[in-house]
């Protein structure tokens, strides 16, 4: 696997990086990973946890090897949140488990600025 700080990664590498630091991340909050990259026909959830018993997560990763394309928050659209509303309604229906609290939160990493990645977390962004 390639470092953070290794320049000539690809897109999907870059991405592959940042969301395992992100679910590090995630792990070392106390939350549980329940699935990652999760796909049905209409898209995909990168992350989903627990938070506790009785709230689920669903976590967008965004990975950033610069500033170019601006922060997280400005990354999760309107739009992006309807469509990770409607990923969840579609897992949530095919899940035997009830969860009493849906929360969608946004994960940032930026990787290659600094010598150790960055991480920025964002809890109920939708």
């Amino acid at each position: 696997m390639h470092t953070p700080a290794d320049a000539n990664l690809s897109r999907r590498e870059l991405g592959a990086v940042g969301e395992q630091l992100a679910v590090d991340h995630l792990r070392a909050l106390g939350l549980r990973i329940l699935e990652r990259n999760w796909r049905c026909r209409y898209g995909e959830l990168d992350v989903i946890a627990a938070d506790g018993d009785r709230t689920v997560v669903f976590i967008e990763v965004k990975t950033r090897s610069g500033d170019g394309f601006g922060g997280i928050a400005e990354a999760v659209t309107r739009a992006k949140v309807r469509r990770i509303r409607r990923l969840a309604g579609i897992w949530l229906a095919g899940q035997d488990t009830g969860w009493p609290q849906v929360r969608i939160d946004v994960i940032g990493v930026r990787v290659g600025r600094c010598r150790v990645p960055e991480v920025t977390y964002l809890r109920g962004v939708g």
